[in-house]
C-alpha cells in the first residue's frame, strides 16, 4: 500500500500536470483505494466508482443546489454564491443546472418538451451547417479542427435552433466563449472582463430575442417557449432567457470537446476509424464510447439529501458530493477492459450525461451533432491524419472539463 496521500478535488484538474496529462494515472488508484474520500479543504466527498456514482446522479433525493449545502462545503457553496461585478442581474435566477424541485421542474419540463420536439427534427438543420463548416475548411494542406471545425459547429447548429440571426453568429461564438468563464474559478483578469462583456451582450440579445418572437413568431425554439408560456407554462421571460443562455453555453462547450475528443481518438486508434468505416451503421454506439472513454465533463455534484452510507462511509444530509463521471466510465468493476476504446463494445451505460432528474437537458442534441460531424469530415477527408504524431495532446486548462486547445491536422 503506497504511503501517498490521496488526491483531493484541485490535484483532479489540468492544474495538476500529472492529472492533465493523463487523468487515469490519478483517478485509477484512487478509484481503486479511496472511492470514497473525503476532501475536508473543498468540504466534500469524492466518489469515483461507477455504482456509486450512478446510484447518487439516479438517487431523486438528492440536491443539486448547493445553497441546501452545509457551511463547510465550501467549494460547492463557492460556485453557487459567486457573483462577478458587472454583469447585469435580469432577475432569471440560476439555470436548471443549479436548482432542485418544484423549480427545476417548472422549468425544464416546457423547455424539455420544447427542445426535444425540436431535436426530433433538426438533422437537416445539423447536416447544412456541418457541410457549410466542411465546405470552408483547406481541401489541402491541414488545419486546427478546434477553431475551425469542432468549436463553430455545435455554436452555429444551436443558434440556428434558437432562432439567431445567421449575421450574429460571429458575435456569438465570442460571446459564448467569454460566458464559459464562468465556469473557470481560476480565470484571469482579461478573462474575466470577456466574462463581463460577453454575458451582458448576450443577455441583451436574447432578452430582445424572446421580445421579437413574442411579436413576430417564427420556427425555432425561442417561438416555441414563448408559446408555451402564453399557452400557461409558469415560466417567466427571464427565466426562458436564462435558461437558453445555458443551453447554449454548456451545449458549446460540451460539445466541442466530444466532437475533438472523438476525432482525436479515431486518428491514434486506426482500427476503430476503419471499422465505423466499415459500418457506419456504428456511428450511435461510437458516440457513446467516446462519451464513456474521453467524456468532456470530469464530475458533477450532488448535495445529500438525507443521511446515506456508501461503501461504509456515513455521508450526512447536506454534505456535499463530487463524482467522478471519468473514473465512474473506465471502472473495471462496470466495463470489461475499460481502458480500451472500443466502438463494438457491450453496452453499459456510462454516465457521461450524469442522470436522473438532473441528466444533460442537451444529451440528444449533442449526440445528433456528434454522429453528423464524425461521419462527414471523414467521409470529405478520407485521409485525415495528425499533423504531428509525436505531439503531446494540447489540453486546456479548464477545471472540471477536459478538452483539446487545438488539434492539427492534415487532409
Amino acid at each position: 500500500m503506497s504511503d501517498t496521500p490521496p488526491p483531493g478535488v484541485f490535484a483532479l484538474t489540468p492544474l495538476n500536470p500529472v492529472f492533465r496529462a493523463d487523468p487515469h494515472a490519478v483517478l485509477g488508484p484512487l478509484r481503486e483505494r479511496h472511492p470514497v474520500l473525503r476532501d475536508e479543504a473543498a468540504g466534500t466527498f469524492l466518489l469515483s466508482r461507477y455504482e456509486d456514482v450512478r446510484a447518487v446522479v439516479t438517487d431523486l433525493t438528492m440536491n443539486r443546489d448547493a445553497l441546501k449545502a452545509e457551511p463547510g462545503a465550501v467549494l460547492a457553496r463557492r460556485v453557487r454564491e459567486q457573483r462577478t461585478d458587472g454583469i447585469v442581474d435580469r432577475g432569471g435566477g440560476p439555470s436548471i443546472l443549479l436548482i432542485d424541485d418544484p423549480d427545476h421542474a417548472r422549468i425544464r419540463n416546457p423547455l424539455a418538451q420544447a427542445l426535444y420536439k425540436r431535436v426530433a427534427r433538426c438533422r437537416p438543420q445539423v447536416e447544412h451547417v456541418v457541410d457549410a463548416t466542411l465546405d470552408a475548411l483547406p481541401t489541402g494542406g491541414g488545419f486546427d479542427l478546434m477553431a475551425d471545425f469542432a468549436l463553430p459547429v455545435p455554436i452555429d447548429v444551436i443558434a440556428a435552433i434558437l432562432g439567431v440571426d445567421p449575421s450574429r453568429l460571429g458575435e456569438f461564438r465570442d460571446w459564448s466563449e467569454g460566458v464559459i468563464q464562468s465556469l473557470n474559478p481560476l480565470r484571469t483578469a482579461e478573462q474575466t472582463e470577456h466574462l463581463v462583456r460577453a454575458s451582458n451582450a448576450l443577455g441583451d440579445y436574447m432578452h430582445a430575442l424572446i421580445a421579437q418572437r413574442r411579436a413576430e413568431p417564427a420556427d425555432d425554439l425561442t417561438s416555441d417557449m414563448v408559446a408555451l408560456q402564453d399557452a400557461g407554462a409558469p415560466i417567466t421571460s427571464a427565466e426562458i432567457a436564462t435558461n437558453l443562455t445555458a443551453l447554449l453555453v454548456g451545449g458549446n462547450l460540451t460539445t466541442t470537446d466530444l466532437i475533438g475528443n472523438g476525432v482525436r481518438l479515431f486518428l491514434t486508434h486506426p482500427d476503430q476509424l476503419a471499422a465505423l468505416r466499415a459500418d457506419p451503421g456504428l456511428i450511435g454506439a461510437t458516440v457513446e464510447e467516446i462519451l464513456r472513454y474521453e467524456p468532456p465533463v470530469d464530475i458533477t455534484g450532488r448535495i445529500a439529501g438525507r443521511d446515506i452510507e456508501v461503501r461504509g462511509c456515513p455521508i450526512k444530509a447536506s454534505q456535499a458530493m463530487f463524482l467522478s463521471l471519468r473514473a465512474a466510465n473506465r471502472d473495471p468493476a462496470a466495463f470489461g477492459n475499460p481502458e480500451k476504446f472500443d466502438i463494438t463494445r457491450k453496452k453499459v451505460p456510462h454516465v457521461a450525461f450524469g442522470g436522473g432528474a438532473h441528466i444533460c437537458i442537451g444529451a440528444p442534441l449533442a449526440r445528433l451533432e456528434a454522429q453528423v460531424a464524425l461521419l462527414k469530415l471523414f467521409d470529405r477527408f478520407p485521409n485525415l491524419r495528425l499533423a504531428n504524431s509525436d505531439a503531446e495532446p494540447q489540453w486546456r486548462n479548464l477545471p472540471f472539463f477536459r478538452g483539446l486547445e487545438r488539434l492539427d491536422v492534415l487532409v
